[in-house]
């Protein structure tokens, strides 16, 4: 395995600008802001991240082998649009 300091920019930016304001990151604001032990929080949200970091990466190299590109990226689209309908769903009924 070669290490590749581009893809690493660019995926760290991309999950970085992504992440920004998201609803892991405002939780973990509100468990900080209640809890006494940050650093806790701080370790088990990381922790978390990595964890389904992982899983993804490894199933997306294992999906990759086996699914052609362009069906990955119509069925992430399709869930993409699928959760934002169910969003809007949601914020329309209330």
């Amino acid at each position: 395995m070669i290490f590749d300091w581009r893809i690493f920019a660019s995926s760290f930016f991309i999950i970085f600008l992504a992440e920004l304001g998201d609803k892991t990151q405002l939780t973990a604001f509100a468990f900080a802001s209640r809890s006494k032990a940050p650093l806790s929080v701080f370790l088990g949200a990381s922790g978390a991240l990595v964890v389904t970091t992982l899983l993804a990466v490894v199933l997306g190299g294992a999906v990759g082998r086996i699914v052609p590109e362009k069906i990955m990226k119509i069925v992430a689209a399709a869930v993409f649009i699928a959760f934002g309908l169910l969003t809007l769903i949601e914020a329309l009924k209330r």
